[in-house]
């Protein structure tokens, strides 16, 4: 086990919480959710010694689906054509998508 899997653990458990949240849960999901947020702040603190009231407070700021904000494209050529793909906005683009979270491209 690698001696980091800790904080692994801790950040995936925190954005399955925070990606949980964003979808307006019912309450029973909802109270579930901040549970595994306060698991997650509980690990964060006991490991790094930052006060768990921080920690905390900095997993709550955060909003939204959890992503490093970045997506991934590739360029597709046959011959003299190049795959595009058409968009919701109906504008063309090369295909690919959002990065998730602790999760690579492969």
């Amino acid at each position: 086990m690698k001696e980091e899997a800790w904080l692994e653990w801790a950040v995936r458990l925190q954005a399955l919480a925070q990606n949980g949240l964003a979808y307006n849960p019912a309450v029973f999901d909802r109270e579930r959710y901040e549970e595994i947020r306060d698991i997650a702040s509980q690990m964060m603190s006991a490991a790094s010694g930052i006060p768990k009231s921080v920690v905390t407070e900095l997993f709550a700021s955060e909003d939204g689906y959890q992503t490093p904000k970045i997506d991934t494209r590739a360029a597709i050529f046959q011959e003299d054509k190049i795959l595009l793909v058409q968009e919701a906005n109906g504008l063309w683009a090369l295909p690919g998508g959002d990065c998730v979270i602790i999760m690579t491209g492969a």
